[in-house]
């Protein structure tokens, strides 16, 4: 992670605790960073260090965050180098947790995180798979690249003056595409890649949320922070959907769903035999979003993307209203457009007559117009 941050330009400023050093020396550390590296508040006292330091940074990045480092920084204790830079920090903190499942799990951690987060803190949620030793569950220390793709989010936003203003929000994303199987080896799907929906969970933990990412049949990394739950079909992305959306502040249904499943799966491969084959029978698909804002919480916002070839407004705000959710996001896809592409445009339609058109730009841009309107609708 610390090449990353430098190769791609900053100037990263290492504060070890001393039993982080038993993993990687100072020297390691001052090589790599180009600076002096050091765990004492007592080392180069003349330059006040433990001020200057969370005076002049535009992030601070705690990873891994123990589950000591997080009880001390919840304290406000001041033991170490990096604890008295922590409480000089005027500028966004981004801590990625890492410990045992029992050690997350504890009421003692759970505490700390709240009381980090209530702050103006990003707590990021750990990563799901292998620990130490035999273990597996939550408490892994996200991949390195998804850390450094959370860090230049929240940079951005620090640069631009804007805070974490979804800390304490529980919001659910979408993404991907769903698959009807026809029998083992083949299915009804569509060519979403999951992108846009990705950019929309990496925004929304930039900005200070707990997001759950409900990922159809995805092939991308999980996004730094974000609870995903892995889904095929339809009715799966429906379950989870309806399951995740409990107590959820936000919620943006951005998969593509799949309009008509087989009537019938085949239990066996299909089999050509010379024969006119027999047609599909197809039966609808739940509609997801529309159950959603049926079943709509006091104050939830939702959101629903509609991804069309051709983008009638008259038509989209039909849609919108049989939907019943308060933002619309419709974008044009196909010729290299949409699905699978880098950038993405759109124009956002609101129930309550309000609409925004988004110019052809990064997925990132356009999650981040999604989650201004939708801050802006919270109460």
């Amino acid at each position: 992670m610390l090449r990353l941050l430098t190769e791609s330009g900053h100037d990263v400023h290492v504060v070890p605790t001393a039993d982080s050093l038993n993993f990687v020396g100072t020297a390691t550390w001052a090589a790599l960073s180009g600076h002096p590296v050091s765990a004492s508040q007592w080392a180069d006292v003349h330059e006040v260090r433990h001020v200057r330091l969370g005076q002049e940074a535009s992030l601070i990045i705690v990873a891994p965050a123990t589950a000591d480092l997080l009880a001390r920084a919840a304290a406000g204790m001041a033991t170490d180098l990096l604890t008295n830079v922590l409480l000089a920090a005027r500028c966004p903190v981004l801590f990625a947790p890492a410990m045992h499942t029992e050690m997350w799990q504890h009421p003692a951690t759970e505490a700390n995180v709240a009381a980090l987060r209530s702050r103006g803190a990003i707590v990021l949620e750990p990563a799901v798979g292998r620990l130490t030793g035999a273990d597996s569950g939550p408490g892994r220390l996200p991949e390195p690249d998804e850390l450094f793709r959370a860090a230049l989010r929240v940079l951005a936003r620090g640069s631009a003056g804007l805070g974490a203003d979804l800390a304490g929000r529980r919001v659910v994303v979408s993404a991907g595409g769903t698959r009807e199987e026809l029998d083992p080896v083949r299915f009804l799907g569509n060519w979403s890649s999951g992108r846009q929906g990705y950019a929309l969970a990496r925004s929304a933990v930039a900005r200070g949320a707990q997001v759950t990412l409900v990922a159809a049949n995805t092939e991308l990394a999980d996004p730094a922070g974000a609870r995903v739950v892995e889904v095929t079909s339809a009715s799966q992305l429906r379950e989870s959907m309806l399951t995740a959306a409990a107590g959820a502040d936000a919620i943006v249904m951005a998969a593509a769903v799949v309009d008509y499943r087989p009537a019938t799966r085949s239990a066996a491969k299909i089999k050509k035999t010379g024969a006119e084959p027999d047609p599909i029978m197809l039966t609808e698909n739940p509609d997801i979003l529309r159950e959603l804002s049926g079943r709509r919480e006091p104050g939830q916002v939702i959101v629903g993307f509609a991804a069309e070839t051709e983008i009638v407004l008259g038509q989209a705000q039909a849609k919108l209203a049989a939907k019943g959710c308060d933002l619309l996001v419709v974008n044009q896809v196909g010729g290299g457009r949409g699905f699978g592409a880098v950038d993405n445009s759109a124009e956002i339609l609101a129930a309550d007559g309000g609409q925004v058109s988004v110019p052809s730009g990064p997925k990132e841009a356009l999650a981040d117009i999604v989650w201004d309107l939708v801050a802006s609708r919270l109460t």
